[in-house]
C-alpha cells in the first residue's frame, strides 16, 4: 500500500505515500485566501504522488481553474495507474489541467494572472532532481512569478529545509514574505519550511 518515488544517484526517497501532510499543508496555505473566490485561478509546479493537487481541490470553489505542471510525463501516467487511488484520483477533477512542461515555461507565458502559484517541483530552491529548476528560484524566475500573480496573490514554496539567501531574493523583488514550518507525516516526522509570498494589492 505504500510507494516511494527515488532519483538514481540519490539517498532516500524523493517523496513516500506515507508522508504528505507538508504536501497537503502547501495547497491549504496558497488556497485558503482564495475558497470563496470565483472562477480562482492557480498554477501547481510538480504534480508528485497528486497530494498537493487533491488538497488544492478540497480548498478551492467549483469554478476555480487549476493547473498542474509536471516535466516528466512517466509521473502523469503512474498519477492516473498505479497511484491513482492514493490522493482520491484528483487529475480526474474537471477543474484540473495538466501540462507535461517546464512550470518555468508555463509562469513566464501566462496570459491571465494566476491567484495562487505553488512550487513544490524539488527540495526546494536549489535544482536538485533538474537543473533548470534553478531558474524558477533566481531573481528572474521570482520576478516572473510576481509579475504571474494578481494584486494579492500568493506564491507558495515548499522546501526541506531553510534557506536565507531565498527568502532575501523573495523580499528583493517585492513580496511580502513569511515562513511556516510543517510536519511531513500529521504532527511529527522531519520538519519542511514553506515560503509564503504575496504580492502586495
Amino acid at each position: 500500500d505504500d510507494f516511494a518515488i527515488r532519483i538514481t544517484g540519490q539517498s532516500g526517497d524523493l517523496m513516500n505515500s506515507r508522508m504528505h501532510s507538508s504536501e497537503d499543508a502547501l495547497a491549504t496555505l496558497a488556497c485558503e485566501p482564495f475558497e470563496r473566490c470565483e472562477n480562482a485561478r492557480v498554477l501547481i509546479g510538480g504534480l508528485g504522488m497528486g497530494f498537493t493537487l487533491a488538497a488544492a481541490l478540497g480548498v478551492l470553489p467549483a469554478t476555480a481553474r487549476v493547473v498542474v505542471a509536471e516535466l516528466v510525463p512517466g509521473v502523469v501516467d503512474w498519477n492516473r495507474g498505479p497511484l491513482a487511488d492514493l490522493a482520491g484520483r484528483p487529475l480526474d477533477d474537471s477543474r484540473v489541467q495538466i501540462e507535461t512542461k517546464d512550470v518555468a515555461r508555463l509562469i513566464r507565458r501566462a496570459r491571465k494572472p494566476f491567484h495562487a502559484i505553488m512550487l513544490d517541483v524539488d527540495n526546494g530552491p536549489e535544482g536538485l532532481t533538474h537543473e533548470f529548476n534553478d531558474q524558477l528560484y533566481s531573481l528572474a524566475g521570482l520576478g516572473a512569478a510576481f509579475e504571474a500573480l494578481v494584486p494579492s496573490g500568493l506564491l507558495a514554496v515548499w522546501s526541506a529545509g531553510v534557506d536565507a539567501r531565498f527568502t532575501s531574493r523573495l523580499k528583493k523583488i517585492g513580496f511580502d514574505v513569511s515562513e511556516k514550518w510543517v510536519r511531513a507525516h500529521k504532527g511529527k516526522g522531519a520538519r519542511h519550511l514553506i515560503w509564503l509570498a504575496r504580492k502586495p494589492k
